[in-house]
């Protein structure tokens, strides 16, 4: 019997459907696959961070450590060529950890134990950006190294073609003019030096910065606070007349002091390192009545700046230098019940004074000029004081301090870097300059030594980013240091959802 010729037709039309779905699959494959190299060699990139000299912004292979004694969570770089291991490689198995310093309360993790290391940052670049924009100040950016163009280098971009840069007491100075951060820069750039929430657990052990710990913030001679409440240690507490101003400082002698560290580096040469004197002090008040006041002071070099708050209607920011006070602005808000927790926070950074109380802002400039904020005594570590007077309660109570550029490119040492206090560095047209985050262990503008390699024509300027060796601006941290399943899990596959986040750079506004 022949086939049914009906049969036969639908057979094939079957078939040819299904050649026609194979072909439309291949050729959207091949779209797609066409697609995503372009958007990968001209939009959009991921990459993944390989050292430490950005950190904390941005992390390399780190050890995720958390502190024994108080439980503050910090991270440490992990360093392949201290384990003989080639550069850039990620051991699977677990490593012995190293020393390392709590970045709050200051207790050293001696070295023993084993612990996996994490992987670097990954992140995405946007690489068409500067194709169309200029590169702004701030922006972390993604360029060939010049010494060596076939690697990608990943630094905050600070000098722009024509500027003269200058490096002074860690601070950016742009044609002598001091370069005040983008807000959303600076909150990334805050570094702890101490947070009273984290109480230590065994305060009696020796490794407390080479004492047994107690508690850094101390009385001024005749002061009513209470800081010592063996109940609630986190909490601070005032009772004391209308009229009488009672203070508390921070006592670098027994707490973390003010110098230019690392928790993610090695703990050797802190004692060496500057001082930093742009801080942050804040804490949340409560008032059991609508009269009293309270207050932060922060010094610089000699002089005291002061943000106070009078709960019956008035912040003011005050300078006293030599033992006269002068007042800087001030500012008529209404009259504070304070019965609920409200932020009160002071900043001295960039030589802008910035206090929050609530949300009310005060804000003073002292100026962009190098002197701007008082004669530079660099060897003076700074200090920090908190008052008020009537019935308060403070929580949350912490100090942290500013990025601060060192000079040096080794603690204590002669070595000193490019575009630094007193060797001013001016860029040329089509000329980048960089830095690295972490400033005491970054391989960056100041010590380039060696010309740059050029597609054609002369070799680049040392210490130089050219124009044609920019890659593109970081964008978003998509996959920061996953955690592992277990020690032989290379790729720390769960996500750490909690660190994906935006990075901040340069802003066209006034910081």
């Amino acid at each position: 019997m022949p086939p049914d010729k009906t049969i036969l037709k639908k057979d094939y039309e079957q078939k040819k459907d299904r050649a026609t779905e194979v072909a439309n699959t291949f050729e959207w494959l091949i779209t797609a696959f066409i697609l995503a190299f372009v958007f990968r060699a001209f939009v959009m990139e991921a990459f993944r961070i390989p050292t430490g000299s950005m950190a904390d912004t941005l992390k390399g292979a780190h050890f995720r450590l958390c502190c024994p004694q108080c439980g503050y969570k910090y991270d440490y770089g992990f360093v392949p060529e201290k384990y003989g291991l080639p550069p850039d490689s990620i051991p699977q198995m677990s490593l012995r950890r190293v020393a390392s310093r709590c970045p709050s309360c200051g207790y050293y993790q001696p070295t023993g134990g084993t612990m996996p290391i994490a992987n670097g940052d990954r992140i995405l670049v946007l690489k068409c950006l500067y194709q169309f924009f200029e590169p702004k100040r701030w922006d972390i950016i993604v360029f060939k190294n010049p010494t060596e163009p076939s690697i990608n280098y990943i630094k905050r971009l600070v000098g722009l073609p024509g500027e003269t840069i200058e490096i002074i007491d860690g601070d950016v100075y742009i044609n002598g003019e001091i370069s005040q951060k983008p807000a959303k820069v600076q909150k990334q750039l805050w570094m702890p030096v101490y947070d009273n929430d984290y109480q230590p657990v065994r305060p009696q052990e020796g490794l407390f910065n080479g004492h047994s710990w107690q508690q850094p913030f101390k009385n001024v001679k005749g002061s009513k606070w209470v800081l010592d409440d063996k109940e609630k240690p986190t909490l601070f507490y005032l009772d004391s007349p209308d009229d009488q101003i009672d203070s508390f400082f921070y006592d670098t002698s027994l707490g973390n002091d003010f110098r230019v560290t690392y928790a993610y580096d090695d703990v050797r040469g802190y004692s060496d390192m500057a001082y930093c004197s742009d801080l942050m002090m804040r804490f949340y008040v409560n008032s059991a009545k609508a009269q009293g006041r309270v207050g932060i002071t922060l010094s610089k070099y000699k002089t005291n700046y002061s943000a106070l708050v009078d709960f019956t209607g008035e912040i003011a920011i005050t300078k006293t230098l030599e033992g006269e006070e002068t007042i800087l602005i001030s500012k008529s808000i209404d009259a504070i019940a304070a019965k609920k927790p409200v932020l009160v926070e002071f900043r001295n950074v960039d030589h802008r004074l910035i206090f929050h109380f609530g949300e009310e802002e005060l804000t003073y400039d002292l100026g962009v000029g190098p002197d701007a904020a008082g004669r530079r005594e660099t060897d003076i570590q700074p200090e920090v004081k908190a008052f008020g007077c009537g019935k308060l309660t403070l929580s949350h109570i912490a100090i942290f301090r500013d990025i601060h550029y060192t000079s040096e490119k080794y603690a204590n040492s002669n070595e000193i870097g490019r575009a630094t206090q007193g060797h001013p560095f001016t860029l040329d047209e089509d000329e980048f300059f960089v830095l690295g985050d972490n400033s005491p262990n970054s391989e960056d503008g100041r010590w380039w030594n060696s010309t740059g390699v050029a597609n054609n024509g002369p070799p680049y300027k040392p210490g130089t980013v050219p124009r044609d060796y920019l890659v593109g601006k970081a964008l978003f941290v998509y996959w920061p240091d996953g955690f592992k399943l277990s020690g032989w899990d290379p790729w720390g596959i769960i996500p750490n959802v909690g660190q994906m986040r935006f990075i901040y750079g340069g802003s066209y506004k006034k910081p």
